[in-house]
């Protein structure tokens, strides 16, 4: 079973090489996101400072979100799907897999490059390490809470506006509790530890319960 989830695995990071895609579209995304809000709030560094984190939370979330509506959508139409619903291995270990190769191909490249964008608002040292800290321990959530969504909508053409309506509301939590985790101030770690747990803790919950609603809604898709 491991040598199969590890095959499974290495080929999810092979076809997001492939298709050249997932990350760098994802990392433009946030770029163009990034880049858009400093010109509409002005070049006030105080505000700027301020609003950053919510500003780089709200780019990771919608661009972690971009190339989810393919996560099983690719294997519903080549058969892949079937495959894996009639396969020895529990359908939520597969999914699992998945999830882990989207969120390193697709989350992680954006939480290295988000310290860089980061300095375009104006945030000081500190803040990045926040920042960066809050969206590692966070984003997981993000990629298990859409899978959920791309596994109701795998049958769907076109469901990707459908996923996000389903997601967005689920994604709340994590974005609050990222935020706060980020945005809070150096000088006193304890307000910083208590969301940065929250987030965790979610993240944890997510890894335990979203492969088993996801795998629910592939076996109902695949009926």
């Amino acid at each position: 079973m491991g040598d199969a989830l590890a095959a499974l695995f290495w080929r999810e990071v092979k076809i997001a090489r492939r298709t050249g895609g997932a990350a760098s579209i994802g990392i433009v995304f946030f770029l163009v996101l990034a880049t858009i809000f400093p010109f509409a709030v002005g070049p006030d560094l105080n505000l700027l400072a301020r609003l950053g984190p919510a500003i780089l939370w709200i780019a990771v979330l919608l661009s972690t979100l971009l190339g989810l509506d393919r996560l099983f959508q690719a294997d519903h139409e080549d058969g892949s799907l079937d495959l894996m619903l009639t396969s020895a291995t529990p359908l939520e270990l597969i999914v699992l897999v998945k999830c882990a190769g989207h969120w390193l191909t697709t989350a992680l490249p954006l939480v290295i490059v988000a310290p860089l964008f980061g300095l375009a608002l104006a945030q000081d040292a500190a803040a990045l390490a926040r920042l960066t800290l809050s969206l590692l321990v966070g984003t997981p959530a993000l990629t298990l809470i859409g899978a959920v969504g791309a596994a109701v909508t795998v049958s769907l053409r076109r469901g990707g506006l459908l996923m996000a309506v389903l997601v967005l509301p689920l994604a709340i939590p994590v974005l609050i509790f990222g935020v706060s985790a980020a945005g809070i101030g150096a000088t006193d770690p304890v307000p910083f530890a208590a969301p940065l747990a929250i987030l965790g803790a979610l993240s944890l919950a997510a890894i335990a319960g979203a492969p088993f609603a996801a795998a629910a809604a592939l076996r109902y898709a695949g009926e």
